[in-house]
């Protein structure tokens, strides 16, 4: 497409949109429009036995719509006068001489004219407001994919490429897009074949800072291969978009500057939406933050202050009133306050656990574990508190040796049993079931208390979560998560099950590991 058109350089690159036979200009549309004059001559000159010389200019007016229409406002012009010519020339007496011997042929030659100039500046009007319209469709369709895809970009490397393939295929040439701030400018996504050099980030820097256009095409660093275009949002620049034009000695007019900072507009707001969006992640992230450490410290507060008290207020008995008190009122103070220094130990040390497990510094230590071993334990431990609770033990026979960590298993196992406790009544009982399914141990703790709803069923696994039976007392909702931590490190999963008619059952699933492999290939 030659300059003569009209058409600047970047509209002629995003549209594509010209008919091969609209406006053609230079020596080829005058001739054109000189052929159709002398075509027209010579259909006239066929009907000049039928028609009066009057009414063949209307043939030469049709030239001259035909001219403006496909072939351009001059040429349609050279086709009037022409056309005006030929008509004095071959049809008016005298003939083949541009003498008139009727002088009411002047008024016909004026009229023939300024016909021919007024209709071909109208269709040359229509022609151009015309392909207006269809170089806005186009700029508009364009816009359209590009904030199309822009919305559905998640990041700012998705964003990017999304922002260059869009570009590229409407302008043809090279786009790049260059984000950060001025001095951390580097390059997020480019055509294929874009080289950084040191002078391109120079010129990016420049036109991020001043926030004007820059390159090719404009007074600012003229002499550069690119356009540049800075990202402005609202309240800052995120980047350049950088455009590499087919002809640089072509400045940008106001058209084109407008359609280059929609292009970029469109980017910079898509930009400052994914900016604004990873704002309300964090402040979410932090509310959520702030919740959890209120929570914890108001579970700490609580499950502080009760062992505490009842420690300190069995000390201090025992300290001010030890002459006065006999010996079973001593032992009972002396076994409440030691009762409360182990229920104290085990929430710092749940406490330390869950510190361990969110920083991921857990060791597991594995050894051959008997799990009959390990579930003995486990109630010796926690025997204090078996009184008037009736505990049954089901085991498969002949279970394998596991490969575990012991201490971590057993803390797992001593959890589950307190969790169970909380919610057995006197004269409750507790149930523990042990099995091999598959290549996994199960390992099940079962009570019968009230039970949990079953859209709780999934969340008691959660940091300091508890539930709202109100039978439950107690605890700080860091058990059963600190469970889940070291079941999974173990590589198996943990789960809760609502039994039939009441009560709760927690599944434990480990692999049997290298040990149990190890005893089956003995048998």
């Amino acid at each position: 497409m030659s300059k003569s058109d009209g058409t600047s350089t970047l509209e002629t690159a995003v549209l594509r949109s010209r008919p091969h036979s609209a406006w053609y200009g230079g020596a080829v549309g005058y001739a054109a429009s000189s052929a159709l004059v002398a075509l027209a001559t010579l259909l006239c000159d066929q009907a000049r036995p039928y028609l009066s010389p009057v009414n063949m200019v209307m043939g030469y007016l049709l030239v001259v719509v035909l001219a403006a229409l496909f072939l351009g406002r001059r040429p349609a012009l050279l086709s009037a006068l022409l056309g005006v010519l030929a008509f004095d020339f071959f049809f008016v007496p005298p003939r083949l001489s541009f003498q008139i011997a009727d002088k009411e042929y002047l008024v016909t030659f004026l009229a023939l004219f300024t016909v021919g100039l007024v209709i071909s500046s109208l269709v040359a009007k229509a022609r151009e407001s015309l392909d207006a319209l269809r170089v806005r469709e186009r700029q508009t369709a364009s816009l359209y994919r590009l904030s199309r895809d822009l919305a559905a970009a998640t990041d700012t490397a998705s964003l990017a490429k999304a922002a260059v393939a869009n570009l590229e295929d409407s302008l043809g040439g090279q786009v790049a897009l260059i984000l950060g701030p001025e001095e951390e400018l580097a390059l997020a996504a480019a055509s294929q074949g874009f080289t950084m050099v040191p002078e391109t980030l120079l010129v990016a820097q420049w036109c991020l800072r001043s926030r004007r256009l820059a390159g090719a095409g404009t007074d600012s660093y003229g002499s550069d291969r690119l356009t540049y275009v800075p990202l402005k949002a609202l309240a800052e620049t995120h980047g350049v978009l950088a455009l590499g034009l087919e002809e640089h000695d072509v400045g940008l007019d106001v058209e084109l500057q407008r359609l280059l900072n929609t292009y970029a507009t469109q980017i910079a707001m898509a930009l400052e939406r994914l900016r604004l969006l990873r704002q309300a992640q964090e402040t979410r992230i932090l509310k959520e933050r702030e919740n959890l450490e209120r929570a914890l410290l108001n579970s700490i507060s609580h499950d502080l202050r009760t062992p505490l008290t009842a420690i300190t207020g069995a000390l201090s008995a025992v300290l001010e009133e030890g002459d006065k008190l006999n010996t079973a009122s001593r032992d009972e103070l002396l076994q409440t306050a030691r009762e409360e220094a182990a229920r104290l130990n085990r929430f710092v040390g749940n406490l330390l656990d869950m510190t361990r497990l969110q920083a991921g510094v857990l060791q597991l230590k594995k050894e051959p574990c008997d799990v009959q071993d390990l579930i003995g334990t486990a109630l010796a431990t926690v025997e204090p508190r078996l009184a008037g609770i009736a505990v049954s033990v089901r085991l498969a026979p002949e279970l394998p040796l596991v490969s575990l960590d012991f201490v971590l298993m057993l803390q797992v196992l001593v959890n589950l049993l307190d969790n169970a406790l909380k919610h057995a009544v006197a004269g409750g009982e507790l149930e523990i079931a042990a099995r091999v399914v598959g290549e996994r141990l199960e390992i099940g703790v079962a009570d019968r208390g009230p039970g949990v709803p079953e859209a709780d069923l999934a969340r008691i696994f959660e940091k300091f979560y508890r539930t709202p039976v109100p039978e439950v007392v107690g605890g700080t909702g860091l058990g059963l998560s600190i469970c889940r931590g070291i079941v999974e490190a173990h590589g198996g999963s943990i789960r809760a099950e609502r039994r039939e008619g009441k009560g709760l059952r927690i599944v434990v699933e480990v692999p049997l590991g290298i040990a149990a492999e190890g005893i089956a290939d003995e048998g």
